[in-house]
């Protein structure tokens, strides 16, 4: 298992690179003058405007930036934005809004998700199963947008069950709503996906095999179904949480609610270029760390894939 872990990770470090470059190069490929921002009234001193391109190597070649980003980011350190704070203090400032928010969405999506998933695949053709589709069918059709604002009309200005907006509710009231408009969008997929799976599986030959030898119901079931059935349901949801970090930006915005989402937007049009390369590069971190996680988790489920 060490050695399925270390390999991994080994993969991981030509992903990191790229990806990272790749955003890289096209942030700082924006139009327009990262400077001039910092003063949208009057031009600054010509005098000024190199001595801060030279403080944060503007005018050097996209490469020899770059080198200076992975170095300082191989040790630690995400760089400083425009006003010479550090991006990791922005990040950190922001950072738990997202972390909650991404969290109580991703458990409100295993529990619709892969509990109506099942529910429909072992009733699956019958008058459940069709009603979890029709489930599914409305939540991937309907924008996440036209659910958020319906969602605060209906529970926060007609039920006033929860906040609106903001977080000085605390969690888990604040978050609430959020994350169940998160989790009812991103639990649709997941239904589906759990439904067909597990579908697949009981009309599989080893089953009419353990069926034949007289295993109970139950047991072919839970003992041998549900552990072939849910490996590509473990790939989503380690997958969907990171992704959830990343696409929150929409319903931060709606909820106003200040995590990293909104400071991706701030920086973008500001033209912050480091802090949103910070922002996406944590992103992509976090991507490849459930991506590894995941794996790991094949090789606890299924000991072959440790081979591979």
């Amino acid at each position: 298992m060490l050695g399925y872990a270390v390999r991994r990770l080994l993969q991981m470090i030509p992903i990191l690179v790229g990806t990272t470059f790749l955003i890289f190069a096209l942030v700082f490929a924006l139009p327009g003058d990262p400077i001039a921002s910092l003063s949208p009234d009057r031009p600054l001193p010509p005098s000024l405007v190199n001595a801060v391109r030279e403080r944060y190597h503007l005018n050097d070649p996209l490469i020899t930036q770059y080198w200076y980003y992975i170095t300082d980011l191989a040790r630690g350190n995400f760089g400083v934005d425009f006003h010479d704070r550090p991006v990791a203090d922005l990040l950190a400032a922001r950072w738990p809004v997202t972390l909650q928010l991404a969290l109580t969405a991703w458990l409100m999506k295993i529990v619709i998700g892969v509990g109506l998933g099942f529910w429909s695949g072992l009733r699956h053709g019958r008058a459940a199963d069709h009603f979890a589709l029709g489930f599914t069918v409305v939540f991937l059709a309907v924008p996440g947008f036209v659910v958020a604002m319906g969602a605060q009309w209906l529970f926060g200005f007609q039920l006033h069950l929860v906040p609106v907006v903001g977080i000085e509710a605390g969690w888990p009231m604040a978050f609430l709503l959020p994350a169940l408009v998160m989790g009812l969008e991103s639990s649709a997929g997941l239904s589906r996906l759990t439904r067909t799976s597990l579908v697949e599986v009981l009309r599989s030959e080893y089953l009419r095999t353990a069926r034949a030898k007289g295993l109970s119901p139950a047991r072919v079931i839970w003992g041998h179904a549900l552990r072939n059935a849910v490996i590509p349901v473990v790939t989503y949801l380690g997958l969907s949480l990171a992704s959830m970090m990343g696409g929150a930006v929409v319903i931060e915005y709606i909820f106003n609610l200040p995590g990293i989402g909104g400071l991706m937007v701030n920086s973008l049009a500001l033209q912050e270029g480091t802090v949103v390369v910070g922002v996406a590069t944590v992103l992509v971190l976090v991507y490849l760390l459930f991506n590894l996680l995941v794996d790991l988790s094949y090789g606890l489920i299924d000991p072959r894939m440790r081979n591979e």
